[in-house]
């Protein structure tokens, strides 16, 4: 399907252009959210009779994009999120979080401006984007953690899961290398116990 952008989307073209685009695209996103137009005849017409409304819109929600930019420039938020001991999730962090730990910090954010390709699953540091306007956006840091006392060490750059198997060998190190048998008395307590057990369900 032939479109006429009314702003410039990422990958395709700049306000006014005339643009060929996948039926479902069109029909699914930029139709219904006034980014384009069909390219016919009449629409053509009326984008002409428009164009500089249109442009002057869009060069006044620019500038109002790139004074919100200069708030957003090197935020980070801390998400504290439960997970197991390999850093992985219990759920996930969507975009819907993103925007609300932005918005709890004062910033005028849209679940449609931040772009997160696929949900947060592990513990760490994420750059994400947040498209402000089609020609303005920022980068934030998004900092996910299982306590305050591990975002700030991930904050600081400290790999906190290579830090903790670091920890975790150096304890298993400790622990056994002073026993010769490792386990021995382990092993010799249930053959102790069983023929008690026997004797018990005999009676």
């Amino acid at each position: 399907m032939d479109v006429i952008l009314l702003e410039r989307v990422e990958k395709l073209g700049a306000i006014g252009d005339v643009v060929r685009v996948k039926d479902g695209f069109a029909r699914n996103f930029l139709l219904p959210n006034k980014k384009a137009l069909r390219a016919n005849e009449a629409n053509k017409k009326v984008f002409e009779a428009n164009r500089e409304r249109l442009v002057a819109e869009n060069a006044s929600r620019r500038v109002d994009a790139e004074k919100e930019s200069k708030s957003l420039e090197g935020v980070s938020v801390t998400l504290i999120r439960q997970a197991s001991n390999t850093g992985q999730l219990y759920g996930s962090v969507a975009v819907r979080d993103i925007v609300e730990a932005l918005v709890a910090d004062n910033h005028k954010v849209s679940k449609s401006q931040v772009v997160l390709d696929k949900p947060i699953k592990a513990i760490g540091v994420y750059e994400i984007r947040v498209a402000l306007h089609p020609e303005v956006s920022v980068t934030v840091k998004v900092n996910v953690a299982r306590s305050p006392e591990e975002a700030d060490m991930q904050a600081q750059g400290v790999d906190v899961m290579a830090a903790m198997f670091e920890k975790d060998d150096a304890g298993f190190v400790e622990a056994y290398d002073p026993n010769a048998e490792p386990g021995a008395t382990a092993e010799v307590q249930p053959e102790a116990e069983e023929p008690a057990a026997e004797g018990d369900a005999e009676a």
